[in-house]
């Protein structure tokens, strides 16, 4: 078994995406077993409370919220001081990315997957999680970021979901007036720091020779 952390990920998830780009931040090494969440793997059942990616595995705890896995990681090591904001304190980064997570999830759910909820209608749908994007453009006027002029860890906590509204319908995304929002999704799309977390890795199974993030 590996000395190191072990992260069960899953590429595409935003909560995983969010996970890797702390542990990359911090300068930690994992282990990165990828789960294929329609087959998952019985170790990752056996490790996960909750059977959801991304799950870390510590020596003697296991870290099962994506928003615990980034603050385990930056605690340890911190240099671009994501836990540190220009305006506004822990509290406030801590409550926008309770937002995203909440009700703007609820909603973005119930847009792309829309289908799976009987009483969703998906542009009222949109409509409601849109609503979340107006308030973070307001706040990206100001300094190109959510709490000031330098990247925090509410920026990389939101951004992966932010994503996954804007891929839903990308020409609809694209057509609005939301120009600091889309300046600031684009230009972490086309940054190293997201390309670096986001490599296709071979799903895992048990007897493989580990693979070690960030590479």
């Amino acid at each position: 078994m590996s000395a190191r952390p072990i992260l069960y990920s899953f590429r595409r998830c935003p909560y995983a995406i969010r996970a890797r780009l702390a542990i990359a931040a911090s300068g930690q090494v994992v282990e990165l077993r990828e789960i294929v969440l329609r087959d998952k793997a019985p170790d990752f059942l056996k490790t996960s409370p909750t059977a959801t990616v991304p799950c870390l595995k510590l020596d003697n705890e296991v870290l099962d919220e994506s928003l615990e896995i980034m603050q385990w990681a930056l605690e340890i090591s911190d240099p671009d001081r994501w836990l540190q904001s220009e305006q506004g304190g822990p509290a406030q980064m801590l409550a926008l990315i309770g937002k995203c997570d909440g009700s703007f999830k609820t909603h973005l759910d119930r847009y792309k997957y829309s289908t799976r909820y009987p009483d969703a209608l998906r542009e009222e749908e949109r409509s409601a999680a849109s609503r979340f994007l107006v308030e973070l453009d307001e706040r990206l006027e100001h300094g190109g970021w959510l709490f000031g002029t330098r990247a925090t860890i509410a920026d990389f906590a939101i951004l992966p979901f932010v994503r996954q509204f804007a891929n839903t319908d990308r020409a609809w995304f694209d057509a609005q007036d939301w120009q600091s929002l889309k300046n600031w999704l684009e230009s972490f799309e086309a940054s190293n720091r997201f390309q670096s977390v986001m490599p296709k890795w071979v799903p895992w199974r048990a007897g493989d020779q580990a693979t070690f993030f960030p590479r």
